[in-house]
């Protein structure tokens, strides 16, 4: 049960982060249309299903099986995982700042540029990558 648990914990883990991926990406370009053109509203409904239907369920399911992972392998004491729940929480802040924006968005008062959404992208690849090494190398 737990190998199966685990693969569907890594599904949901790579399903939240192509979303958080894309998701910026999608504001990077909705930054450049007019506010009301048929292109930003077609924005609007593409980030609002993206949040909606795959990265809020994939967060909830990974931080569901992740605590489940942890508390059955009894790893919550191993430094390597308390570190990696740090940026876990980090890339949570992420979503929820990310969720904030769609709603900036849907309602035409986004306040961010091109450039800010363009680097706020990156910091969600570090903290991918930060949280992947943890998790397969065990540093410590």
């Amino acid at each position: 049960m737990y190998q199966w648990l685990l693969a569907f914990h890594m599904i949901a883990v790579i399903a939240w982060m192509a979303g958080m991926l894309y998701l910026p990406r999608l504001f990077v370009y909705h930054c450049a249309a007019d506010a009301g053109s048929i292109q930003s509203e077609t924005f609007k409904v593409m980030e609002r299903r993206l949040l909606r239907f795959i990265i809020t369920p994939a967060m909830i399911v990974t931080w569901l099986l992740g605590l489940w992972l942890a508390w059955k392998g009894n790893l919550h004491a191993a430094h390597w995982l308390q570190v990696k729940f740090v940026l876990v929480f980090a890339m949570t802040g992420l979503h929820g700042m990310f969720s904030r924006y769609v709603k900036d968005f849907a309602a035409d008062k986004n306040r961010k540029s091109q450039k800010f959404y363009r680097i706020i992208n990156e910091v969600v690849t570090v903290l991918l990558v930060a949280i992947v090494i943890l998790a397969v190398v065990k540093p410590f």
